[in-house]
């Protein structure tokens, strides 16, 4: 049995990696969990898994809650996500929230040396230096449930990392794969939000669409996996066959394919180095597929994954700039404030104006992406 810390359990990956845990009530264990405004459907959680701990994002609904499950302890907020996170009988923390607030939480989890399961690329993306020091310090296991990153890891089971030649991440290319940069000046948010292969949460759609999703993983996996930028490489697949790929010094290539199915690296990263049964998960037919598509990326095309790469060679408190400007810059285009291209602009002016500081510490990013975010929305 493994006792599970969840945070951002309403959320997408939260709901998938509940599913999991209602499927296999004899191997894990929820323990504690963060939830967000979606009150009715934490009810529904902590009736079918009964929590020991639970953390509202309002005072309110942990008031609200706690009258109704006078059994289970409740509290709200930041420091009820960081609560959460520590955990005493957890081992396992799986990080599901959006966004850089899922920082501190994983900082204080690996201080109290839990597992990580991470699916909240941001926290690496803005403190990657901080997060894998501390990792490294407290002999901390950082496994990634992104299905790109999880097909990596899952490569490179009983390979020497020596003998990378370098990671290829592949993309779908979104929502709006098939068209033209002219063609994307009146796009909608309904339009945006329909991926054509995942089903995921809004602000990971829209960043999909932009390719801003791939870029942070490129990122993500510069830290996860201690690789230069010059060895990652992004190849658009739409089939979303193939999730991930690692190229070895003799040529060879392996990579792990699947269905389009999230709860497949998020159980994977539950059960590592074991794997069970996903009964409910579709089986890949390949030959149903018949062909398989490839293409290159093209860095005007996707303006964003050009940002990326770049902030990503910058390095320090770079990084920061490039992922709390997209967050405040999406909030804005699925608000209706901005067109689907002003994402991208607001990105770049933020960058431009960034002055680099070469290892920021902890309260330095933190206000960096406090003074970012207001930068943006004074652009609006």
């Amino acid at each position: 049995m493994k006792n599970i810390s969840l945070l951002g359990a309403t959320g997408s990956i939260g709901t998938q990696t509940v599913d999991i845990i209602m499927k296999h009530r004899e191997e894990f264990s929820l323990v504690a969990m963060s939830v967000g405004k979606n009150i009715p459907l934490a009810r529904k959680i902590i009736h079918d898994l009964s929590p020991e701990l639970v953390s509202t994002l309002d005072k309110a609904d942990a008031e609200l809650l706690q009258a109704e499950f006078p059994h289970i302890s409740f509290t709200f907020g930041d420091n009820g996500m960081s609560e959460v996170a520590v955990y005493e009988p957890a081992d396992i923390l799986v990080n599901g929230v959006m966004g850089s607030v899922g920082l501190q939480p994983t900082l204080y989890a690996i201080e109290a040396k839990k597992t990580i399961a991470i699916a909240n690329k941001e926290t690496l993306v803005t403190a990657g230096h901080l997060v894998m020091a501390a990792a490294n310090k407290h002999g901390v296991d950082i496994l990634p449930v992104d299905s790109e990153h999880s097909a990596i890891f899952q490569a490179l089971q009983g390979e020497q990392r020596k003998n990378i030649e370098r990671i290829i991440l592949t993309a779908s290319g979104g929502s709006f794969r098939d068209r033209t940069r002219a063609e994307l000046q009146h796009v909608t948010v309904e339009e945006a939000l329909n991926h054509p292969n995942w089903s995921m949460g809004a602000k990971i759609t829209i960043d999909s669409a932009t390719m801003m999703n791939k870029g942070l993983e490129v990122i993500e996996a510069h830290w996860l996996f201690e690789l230069p930028y010059e060895k990652i490489d992004v190849l658009l697949h739409k089939e979303s066959v193939i999730h991930s790929m690692v190229e070895f010094h003799d040529s060879s290539i392996i990579a792990q394919l699947g269905s389009p199915d999230m709860r497949v690296p998020i159980q994977y990263a539950l059960t590592f180095p074991d794997r069970i049964p996903l009964e409910s998960a579709q089986r890949l037919n390949l030959a149903e597929f018949g062909k398989l598509h490839f293409q290159e990326m093209d860095m005007d095309r996707y303006r964003c994954m050009k940002f990326a790469y770049e902030a990503g060679k910058a390095g320090g408190s770079v990084p920061t700039v490039l992922n709390a400007a997209n967050e405040a810059a999406v909030a804005s285009f699925l608000k209706g404030r901005i067109t689907f291209l002003q994402i991208e602009d607001l990105v770049e002016q933020a960058l431009e104006r960034h002055s680099k500081i070469i290892s920021p510490s902890l309260s330095e990013i933190e206000e960096i992406d406090r003074e970012t975010r207001s930068f943006v929305l004074s652009l609006l």
